[in-house]
């Protein structure tokens, strides 16, 4: 089984290019020896990373998104403490090792039914891993920054923010994919199909969303219930009927009340992710509609499915440096 592994003070600094007259977020950020210190932590944010890619094996995806989280938190650790972003106001809690779950994976045929249904059980294991750890932050008041990972573990953030907080909750998802697929067996195409069934997921809103990539019976599913759904196809932007600014936008009043940010890594273009695209948001773009959330108070961040190494041999040296980005950007507004 998956287990914590919480970070103490020397691990954060190897991670550290310490340099004299500089200091950098991993000189400042907050470590606690057990997940109860959180509590009396002074940090707003918890970093939690979720270093395994079985949702996407699951889903018949290119496997590498356990390869981010370590890249993501060293380009962290290393941007410059400054009056935006000091540092003392991120608790570094550390990770959740499914080496376990991923070795039983990887023994798994995906194109085999029974192993199929094998590998999909061990997803759900990642789901109860996650769920708890999320529940131990929400529990001690802080804001959970989640890098994955599989788009898979939105389920365990939803279902641990709406149990916290004993109430459906909602979420934006900056995706070129819905991830409301079927009811078939857990894996990161159904993360938010799952929460929504369960009740724990209110309104969910969509930005991004690929016209070629998105089924027919999905959007009509999202047009039967309006109330509750919200989404923007990308194309819409190309063809100019709305701004990223603008559909942002709509998409914080949509969801007004407890609310959280799921950035899927596949929706910027060229990010190394299972579902690379050579089309999609640049970083600027995502960077502004995270900016934007300044006007409210979000209860998570969620960065999925963004790898610095696929199985099939790309690599990309740039993924750990956009997601720092990303969180940067997230942190400085929400503080």
């Amino acid at each position: 089984m998956g287990s914590l592994r919480i970070y103490n003070r020397e691990q954060i600094l190897s991670y550290t290019n310490i340099r004299p007259g500089e200091i950098k977020l991993g000189e400042k950020v907050q470590v606690v020896e057990n997940i109860k210190e959180l509590a009396f932590s002074s940090s707003k944010f918890v970093l939690l990373g979720l270093p395994e890619d079985v949702g996407v094996q699951a889903n018949f995806g290119i496997t590498g998104s356990r390869t981010a989280w370590e890249d993501a938190l060293r380009a962290l650790l290393n941007i410059q403490s400054t009056e935006k972003l000091r540092g003392d106001e991120i608790a570094v809690l550390g990770h959740i090792d499914f080496t376990d779950e991923i070795g039983r994976a990887r023994a798994l045929d995906a194109g085999k039914e029974d192993e199929l249904e094998s590998l999909r059980n061990i997803v759900n294991e990642i789901d109860s891993e996650t769920e708890q750890v999320i529940k131990a932050i929400y529990a001690a008041g802080k804001i959970p920054l989640v890098v994955g990972g599989g788009h898979n573990n939105a389920y365990p953030i939803l279902k641990a923010f709406s149990e916290s907080f004993k109430r459906p909750v909602n979420t934006i998802n900056i995706d070129a994919h819905s991830d409301f697929r079927a009811i078939e067996g857990r894996h990161s195409g159904n993360g938010f199909s799952y929460a929504f069934k369960e009740g724990f997921l209110g309104k969910y809103s969509m930005i991004g969303l690929h016209e070629n990539y998105n089924s027919r019976t999905i959007i009509d599913q999202f047009h039967s219930q309006p109330e509750r759904f919200r989404y923007v196809f990308f194309e819409d932007f190309i063809r100019e009927t709305t701004s990223h600014s603008r559909a942002f936008q709509h998409a914080l009043d949509f969801t007004d009340g407890l609310c959280g940010l799921e950035i899927d890594l596949d929706s910027i273009s060229g990010v190394l992710t299972s579902a690379m695209s050579p089309t999609g948001f640049t970083t600027e773009q995502v960077r502004d509609m995270i900016a934007q959330t300044v006007t409210r108070q979000l209860f998570y961040l969620h960065i999925a499915e963004g790898a610095s190494r696929l199985d099939d041999g790309r690599e990309s040296k740039l993924t750990g440096k956009v997601i720092a980005y990303l969180l940067s950007d997230f942190i400085k507004a929400q503080e």
